[in-house]
């Protein structure tokens, strides 16, 4: 089908984004399984090459058992910064292919392109190859891309094209795509949707979209029912749009060991309250309300908010309100988990001529420059002595690294006053690994990016 009607929405997914980063920019580990994420008992993976899922490894699994899966793939830890430097380059393709991009995270999109409006699916198929073909060319990187007649049969085709394809899917073939895909497979279905689909027989899209409207609305309920009974049906007409500003900022973290003192966990919330105080400074906004989340040994979790008429971007002030705020959250036990988050953003925060700071029974206006209110002992005890966290080693594994006569490269391993460092970059193709002395004057800490300059 042809002709002005006929609406295009493509999604391209960058393919195991995090961990095709690594292996492009450390090119040993090409074609090698690889895990991106922290290392420690608790750590979490982030990324996984293809070469590591044929194993059963995958992204959110806990680090120890996507290592007992794959036990020979390489362990990094992420490199953020360099992930966010490639996909601004994937985006600005993507926005150069349509004036309209909706981001859905760092490494996905969709877009709907005016010149696709009544194409046929075979001039898709074209716009879609080129679209791959030019990410590829200003990243490096692999993408696939899938096309539909929306948001959901795009992202269901782009699933359906990986590794590093495209699937484009007409209107005429958009039953027989469908039907077959398993329920779960729909945006918005989750666990507790499926078992209670299950219950009633109903395993797949194509017995979903044949269900009475009545009897989906008393199974998912009337609203969320209804939206997703129409996408089982192939109908979505969800706009592709920028999507909006986030409506809050937050950092958390779990522990290698639980904290067992209030110090520790003051520490940790200042960390926290730090982290996530870049993220509202880079946002030019200031938050109202400071919320503390913190996860017990035993996975109880527990939170606490307080909110303000002040707007404030402080950070004095908003640690002092997360850990009076800690106190409440943290219950008995070890902590292995603290998360701050900074919510009730304010696109213009008024003058500064009063800051919120925190007092016992809330937060406080007081005139600014006025000496910061004096502790209460009564309701401040006296914590136990500061325990300082022992002292990092010079080098891990993944750190990049330069060295004045071999280049840039990336560390395999240290120990015992040695570090071993593979020399290569995107460029240079597989380096050579050397074993050299933790205290070489000529080796030095390097940005990642320069393991990805051509």
């Amino acid at each position: 089908m042809t002709g002005p009607g006929r609406r295009w929405v493509l999604h391209l997914d960058m393919d195991a984004f995090y961990a095709s980063v690594e292996q492009l920019t450390r090119p040993t580990l090409a074609d090698r399984p690889v895990l991106v994420g922290g290392a420690g008992p608790r750590g979490v993976v982030a990324g996984a090459s293809y070469q590591a899922r044929v194993f059963g490894a995958r992204s959110a699994m806990p680090m120890a058992q996507a290592r007992r899966a794959c036990p020979h793939a390489t362990v990094l830890p992420p490199r953020f910064e360099l992930y966010k430097a490639l996909s601004a380059m994937v985006m600005t393709v993507l926005g150069e292919a349509a004036p309209v991009l909706e981001p859905v995270s760092l490494d996905e999109a969709f877009l709907e392109p005016p010149a696709l409006a009544g194409a046929s699916a075979a001039e898709v198929t074209a716009f879609g190859t080129a679209l791959r073909a030019a990410v590829r060319e200003r990243t490096g990187l692999p993408a696939s891309v899938g096309a539909g007649s929306g948001k959901q049969l795009a992202k269901i085709a782009s699933e359906l094209a990986k590794p590093d394809g495209l699937r484009v899917v007409a209107r005429e073939d958009e039953r027989a795509v469908l039907d077959p895909l398993p329920v779960r497979s729909l945006w918005g279905i989750g666990p507790v949707s499926e078992a209670a689909l299950h219950r009633l027989g109903v395993s797949t899209i194509g017995q979903f979209a044949a269900m009475d409207g009545r009897e989906v609305g008393g199974v998912l309920g009337s609203a969320v029912g209804a939206e997703l009974h129409r996408l089982a049906r192939g109908i979505d007409d969800r706009p592709v749009a920028p999507r909006g500003a986030a409506k809050q900022v937050s950092a958390e973290t779990t522990f290698e060991t639980d904290l067992t003192t209030m110090t520790d966990v003051h520490a940790a919330v200042a960390r926290m309250a730090e982290a996530a105080h870049r993220r509202l400074v880079a946002s030019g906004r200031a938050a109202r309300t400071v919320t503390v989340k913190a996860r017990t040994a035993d996975f109880a979790t527990s939170s606490r908010s307080e909110t303000t008429a002040f707007p404030s971007t402080d950070l004095g002030t908003l640690t002092a309100v997360a850990q009076r705020l800690a106190r409440t959250a943290v219950g008995e036990g070890g902590i292995r988990l603290i998360g701050v988050s900074l919510s009730g953003l304010d696109d213009s925060p008024p003058p500064a001529l009063f800051d919120a700071v925190a007092s016992a029974d809330g937060w406080t206006a007081v005139a600014a420059g006025s000496p910061a209110p004096v502790t209460d002992p009564v309701t401040e005890p006296p914590e136990a002595p500061h325990r300082p966290p022992a002292p990092a080693a010079p080098w891990r594994a993944g750190d990049d690294v330069a060295h004045a006569e071999h280049g840039h490269g990336w560390v395999q391993g240290a120990g015992h006053g040695r570090v071993t460092v593979r020399f290569e970059t995107r460029a240079s193709g597989p380096g050579a690994a050397r074993t050299l002395s933790c205290d070489d004057p000529a080796l030095s800490r390097a940005d990642p990016m320069d393991s990805w300059l051509p």
